[in-house]
Order: structure tokens, then sequence, then C-alpha cells
């Protein structure tokens, strides 16, 4: 196939395909679990909002420590236990009933996520060289969005269905597909220890006292605020506040998600080392401020055509801007962590995902659906305003780590155009 769709045979191929089957699982569980929380579970709508916040603002206070355990005992082992630990955790989904265990399974859920998501990237560290851990970030995104397609369609035929067992089909097909996952980590090779015992690992969370570092994490964590937009406040923006049917919202989900699907390689084949990944954020951040601009426009009367014509637009703009800093991000994210503390560093730059599920609904839906056009252009000039920061903060990074990273295990650079080396 061609190598914009799969990396090359070996750990980035496993890697890819891990990724294609816990996200199969997500999309089915993303597309039901509101409603199965509520019908089934029996929660209202504020229940499940406070649990889901109070979880994932837990998973991203643990995201630190449980890079920190893949640093010592092994990424490899430790993505198989966290795996498994979120199979767990969504089978308790399905015999809770009321709103403490249903908290109690959320906290344990989005923890098992946040460490996974750091020992993951550990481990993608461990197995791949530097020069290509940013074209293989990009093959997992591009496997995230196929695999999060094919599970929302799942998903879909649970809602058609209706009934309860639909909805705890869902959800059992998300625990077994983190199953899954773990069998393929345990088939992955396990990276050379030189990286975990490196002699300045101490036994505490060093990250937490790297300054620069949480500067870094803390501006990538504002431009994540565009997590919610697609899903969240563009449909309300949509039904509120313009003349554009419904079915506009799917067709923008659709772009956006087919739009990473087959474009996400190809732009992170331009990032080759700090630099460039500093120059990639900082595009991104004037793409989305165009992105934002292009929305505000939408609440102008015009005919519906131009109306159409000016949300593609946006959601044009906003998919390359987040495809551009998603690009840039990974990059930075791994060439600023020192070697043997990959783990606990990128538990700290991945706080930010959850930190985004956790504040940006509140945060966009207070900002945007109450302010309407100004509150677009704030939210723009925010994030144009952190891309533009990113540039200062990696050299101050820089500036504090004179060594760089020791050596890493040679793995497989992932296919791509030949100048570049992915």
């Amino acid at each position: 196939m061609p190598a914009r769709w799969i990396p090359a045979a070996g750990p980035a191929r496993g890697l890819a395909l891990a990724q294609l089957v816990n996200s199969l699982g997500d999309g089915a569980y993303y597309v039901c679990s509101a409603l199965y929380f509520s019908q089934v579970v029996g929660l209202s709508a504020a229940e499940i909002g406070l649990g889901l916040t109070v979880a994932w603002g837990v998973g991203a206070v643990a995201g630190v420590p449980l890079g920190h355990l893949a640093d010592r005992h092994g990424p490899r082992r430790t993505a198989i236990g966290l795996a498994l630990a979120t199979a767990v955790s969504v089978t308790a989904f399905l015999a809770v009933r009321s709103f403490l265990p249903f908290v109690l399974a959320a906290c344990a859920y989005a923890t098992a996520q946040c460490g996974l998501a750091a020992a993951r990237q550990s481990l993608l560290a461990g197995l791949v060289d530097r020069d290509g851990r940013t074209g293989v970030l990009a093959h997992l995104q591009s496997a995230l969005n196929a695999g999060l397609a094919l599970g929302a369609a799942l998903g879909g035929v649970a809602l058609h269905i209706g009934t309860a067992g639909a909805y705890l089909a869902a959800l059992a097909l998300d625990a077994v597909a983190f199953v899954g996952c773990a069998l393929l980590f345990a088939r992955l090779p396990e990276p050379a220890r030189a990286d975990r015992s490196a002699p300045e690992r101490g036994t505490d969370p060093t990250v937490l006292r790297d300054r620069p570092y949480a500067l870094v994490a803390l501006l990538n964590m504002i431009m994540l605020l565009r997590m919610p937009l697609i899903s969240l406040v563009i449909p309300l923006w949509i039904a509120g506040r313009t003349a554009a049917p419904g079915w506009t919202v799917s067709a923008l989900l659709v772009l956006n998600t087919g739009a990473v699907m087959l474009f996400q390689v190809r732009t992170a084949s331009v990032v080759r080392d700090l630099p460039s990944a500093v120059r990639t954020v900082r595009s991104g951040g004037a793409l989305m401020l165009a992105s934002c601009a292009a929305f505000a426009c939408t609440a102008l009367d015009a005919p519906l055509w131009v109306l159409f014509a000016v949300l593609l637009l946006a959601a044009g703009l906003q998919v390359w801007g987040e495809m551009r800093q998603s690009a840039g991000a990974w990059q930075i994210s791994f060439e600023l962590a020192p070697a043997g503390r990959q783990g606990q560093y990128q538990g700290l730059f991945g706080a930010g995902v959850p930190v985004a599920r956790m504040l940006g609904p509140l945060v966009l839906t207070a900002l945007i659906l109450s302010w309407g056009v100004p509150g677009w252009l704030l939210l723009g000039v925010l994030f144009l305003a952190a891309g533009l920061g990113m540039g200062p903060a990696v050299r101050w990074a820089e500036r504090s780590r004179p060594t760089s990273p020791g050596p890493v295990p040679a793995g497989l650079r992932p296919s791509g155009p030949p100048s570049t080396g992915r």
C-alpha cells in the first residue's frame, strides 16, 4: 500500500495497527456513551458532565507519574498494563447504575487513557529513531481517524437500534479493542534498556522542575483548545447562529476526519528538526486565527451558497492548522525530552489533551456562544499568540538543556518523500 497510508513494516507498523484497533473501539464508545449513561445508567446531563470533568482532571494529574513508571519499568510493559486497565475500566461502565460508581469508573478510565498515551509515546521513542518519530506519529494520527470513523459507523448502528443491549455491545466492543491493543503491544520488541538507565534519571519525575518545558507544554495546551471546536462548539454555533441546515455539521466532521487521514503524513513530512517544527506550529496558529475569523463571518446575513462556501473555507483552514500544529508539536515534545525520561515528559506534554477535554467545552461555549463574533476573534488571537510564543519558549528550553539527548536504538523510519527521510 502507498506509504502515505501505512508506515514501513516493523515496529512502526505495529504501533499504527494498535492505534487503529483501539481507536475503532473508541469511535463506538464516543458515539454511544452519552446516551448510554443517560438512558441506561440513568444519570442527568449535569451528573455526566461533572463526572467526566472530575475524571479528566484526575487523568491529567496522573499522566506524569504513569509516564515516570514507563521510564523506570519499560514502556512496552507499562503500555500493555495500561491498555488492559482501560479495558477493565470500560467493562466497569457496563455494571454502573448510579453516580458514584460512574465517577470512580470514569476516573479509572481517564487515568488509564492518559497513562497509556504517555507510555505509547515513550514506546515509540524507544523503537523509532529521532528522525522518524514525527512521521510515525503522523501515520498514527491517520490510523486514529480511520479507526474513529469505522467505530463511529458501528456506534451509529447501535444508536439506530436504540436498545440497552445495543449500547452495551458498543461499550463492550471498546473493551475488547483495548485488549487487542494490549496483545499488539506484546508483539512489539522491548526497547533497549539504555534509554531507561540514563545516569541522570532520578527517583522523582524531574519534568515537574523543568520550567521551560512546562511553558512549552502550556502553549501546546492552549492550542489544543481547538479540540472541542469541531465536536461541540461549531455544531452549536451552526444550529444557533447560522441558517445552515443540520446536516452541515456532519459534512464538516467528515471533512475534518478525511483530511487528517489523507494529508497528515504529508503535512508532517516538512518537519525535520526544532526550527522547522517551530515554524510549523507558528503557521498553524495563523491558520487557526484565519479559521476563527471565517467562522465569525458566518453570523452575517448571506445567501445560503455563500454561507456553505464560508463554512467549508473555515473548516478547511481549521483542519489545516490542526495538522500543522500537531506535526510541529510532536517533534518539539520529543526533541526537548532528555533520554531516559520520555515517559514523564510525554505525560506532562500530553496532559494538554485531558485539560482541553475538561475545560475546553466550558471555556469555548462561554467565549463563542455568549460573545459571538468578538469571541471567535479573541479565540483566534489566542491561537496565534500561542503559536508565536512557541519559538521563544523552545529556545529557552534548548538553552536550559546544553547537552542533546543521548542516542536511541535505531528503529524504522516511516516511508515517505525521500528528501525528508520519512
